[in-house]
């Protein structure tokens, strides 16, 4: 017979595993008699776990979602962690069906307004396609500052918040995802959106009616303003579409637009969506506005398209292009001399 402690544990495995489980049964599992059953709900109840019984022949145990989560388990932040970490699990091959037996179990159990909480920053985020080649740091942001986002966001509530950027982030110019000025926000919000291992609120100015994007790892938000908006849609309604425009043409650290000679669909059919936008001037020319945290970087998205293009700005990226085709030529001519 197991020991009282993991008894309880065995039994608190067993109510995880199934909405309901008929006292004999337990007792079976368990090797135990039903009174025991009874004395281990009452403990598990005494610790913090909902278990709900429903009396009669055709009475079973339950576990249920109470006031708390139990002590010794997880608190509300935890919790709130866990739940956003596995639904987001549940889209990386290899561990979707497991994630999501484990996601069932925990929401099984969560308070409604932990659960509240989850299910508002689940649906108030999209998620962009990622670029996995390209080195980037990940900022920290704080699972609170996205539950009172996603909060805002569910409600129609006014969000204001304290935005402070990177030392080095210019001090002026519009308000994006990277150029924003430190100082107070105020806006509508309507969309989380997940990129690059970073976040971004997508948020509409109340009295500019400016759309702008915003990073969350640079936002500290203030008291909720209880003060509910009418939406007004984006234009376009892509907003992962207008974060990736919005840091292709300010959150790179060099910046450029290339004219490709190319229709707008053959490019974008030849780059990854998180390289940069695409604009059309005609039918055999377009503009791609894209950057990276190098020249070197630009100039590597730039050779694999495959095709014609042209580069005025910026001057430094012109010169390094230039730098690699003389080095090419010279790489090529120097083979063509070895078999002369």
């Amino acid at each position: 017979m197991l020991e009282t402690s993991a008894r309880l544990l065995a039994l608190l495995s067993l109510l995880q595993s199934r909405p309901d489980w008929p006292g004999p049964e337990l007792a079976e599992r368990l090797g135990v008699s039903t009174r025991t059953i009874r004395n281990d709900i009452d403990r598990l109840r005494g610790l913090g776990y909902p278990v709900d019984a429903a009396r009669g022949p055709a009475g079973a145990y339950r576990l249920g979602a109470g006031a708390k989560l139990p002590p010794l388990l997880l608190d509300d932040e935890e919790a709130v962690a866990v739940a956003i970490g596995l639904r987001a699990g549940t889209g990386i091959s290899g561990i979707r069906e497991s994630s999501g037996r484990a996601l069932a179990k925990l929401e099984q159990v969560l308070p409604h307004r932990l659960r509240r909480q989850v299910t508002a920053i689940h649906e108030s985020t999209s998620k962009a396609p990622e670029n996995n080649g390209e080195n980037v740091e990940d900022p920290e942001v704080d699972a609170a500052v996205l539950t009172q986002i996603a909060s805002a966001i569910r409600d129609r509530e006014w969000f204001r918040f304290d935005y402070e950027t990177e030392p080095e982030a210019p001090a002026d110019g519009p308000p994006s995802a990277t150029s924003a000025a430190s100082g107070r926000g105020l806006v509508e919000p309507y969309r989380l959106v997940s990129w690059r291992r970073r976040w971004y609120l997508v948020g509409r100015d109340p009295r500019s009616a400016a759309w702008s994007a915003y990073r969350a790892d640079w936002i500290t938000p203030r008291p909720p303003t209880r003060r509910v908006f009418t939406p007004v849609p984006l234009p376009g309604l892509d907003y992962t579409s207008f974060v990736l425009r919005d840091v292709a043409s300010t959150g790179w650290k060099v910046h450029a637009r290339i004219t490709v000679f190319a229709p707008a669909e053959e490019v974008l059919a030849r780059i990854n969506a998180t390289v940069g936008v695409v604009e059309s001037v005609d039918e055999n020319r377009c503009v791609l506005v894209t950057g990276g945290d190098s020249l070197e970087i630009i100039a590597v998205y730039i050779g694999m398209l495959g095709l014609d293009f042209e580069v005025t700005d910026p001057p430094d990226l012109v010169a390094h292009l230039a730098a690699l085709g003389e080095r090419y030529l010279r790489a090529v001519g120097g083979k063509q001399r070895g078999h002369a």
